[in-house]
């Protein structure tokens, strides 16, 4: 598919391919992963994490979400860019959702912005759709609501929660995302959700019976000590730059860098 990734484009994909999102949070990271045909980029709040140092997504600003979001858009060409609506920039009103939502369009250049939350908060979304702001659904394991939940559980483990998850991701689907983020379920009830909506289902932690997935690029590049289980490690990059800084270092040390070629 030619062009620029929209979100009807997104939404077209459903039964024709799957999707692959990785998050960034820098310009040549993005530039790398839109040159390798990734189609959906991800601006997550997980940057208070990989990127700022905190415990938990919770203390994210929208203004370091913008900071970084700004930086991925200008490394992108193709891929459709996502801000992830951080903890409170969306909660207390749904005034304050538009107003936030519309920053992250309007001085990052983001192509959407994804929120957390099913049924409580499809009048948020439908909302942020009316005024022509796409959205990228999120249910399941809740990231900014671990305090409330007692931390990272796995969710659809009783029957009560599956008809909940299956309600919420009716309720985010008819409010009129383009996609939903499954995150922390088990397979079968991702793939429960997947076959009763209309819409892409993008898994983290939720089995093969998605429509896409999505990794937090820290993770799969080798960055993280101790990733969650359901993560692939594609390259160790940790290990490779740790061996680069050291050469670096033992050769600054020892006058062999800069050589003579090195000169201008």
């Amino acid at each position: 598919m030619a062009g620029k990734f929209t979100a009807p484009k997104i939404r077209a994909l459903k039964g024709r391919q799957k999707i692959a999102v990785l998050t960034a949070y820098d310009t040549s990271m993005a530039k790398v992963m839109d040159d390798a045909g990734i189609p959906m980029i991800l601006v997550g709040d997980s940057l208070g994490m990989t990127v700022l140092g905190y415990e938990s997504t919770l203390p994210v600003r929208l203004e370091e979400m913008l900071h970084h979001a700004r930086a991925v858009v200008r490394g992108v060409t193709s891929a459709m860019v996502i801000g992830d609506m951080p903890f409170m920039t969306y909660h207390a009103s749904t005034a304050d959702a538009v107003r936030n939502a519309g920053r992250f369009l309007q001085e990052a250049g983001v192509d959407g912005v994804k929120i957390e939350g099913g049924a409580s908060r499809a009048d948020t979304i439908r909302t942020l759709i009316e005024n022509g702001i796409p959205v990228l659904g999120h249910i399941g394991l809740l990231p900014q609501s671990v305090r409330a939940t007692g931390g990272y559980r796995i969710r659809g483990k009783t029957e009560e929660d599956v008809e909940r998850l299956l309600a919420d991701a009716k309720a985010v689907e008819e409010a009129g995302v383009f996609a939903m983020v499954l995150e922390g379920m088990p397979s079968d009830v991702a793939a429960k959700i997947t076959a009763g909506v209309s819409i892409p289902t993008i898994g983290i932690g939720a089995g093969p019976s998605c429509d896409g997935q999505v990794l937090v690029v820290n993770d799969m590049l080798g960055f993280t000590e101790k990733p969650p289980r359901f993560v692939k490690r594609y390259a160790d990059m940790g290990e490779q730059m740790k061996k680069a800084f050291a050469q670096y270092r033992a050769e600054v040390e020892g006058g062999e860098y800069p050589a003579r070629e090195h000169e201008y």
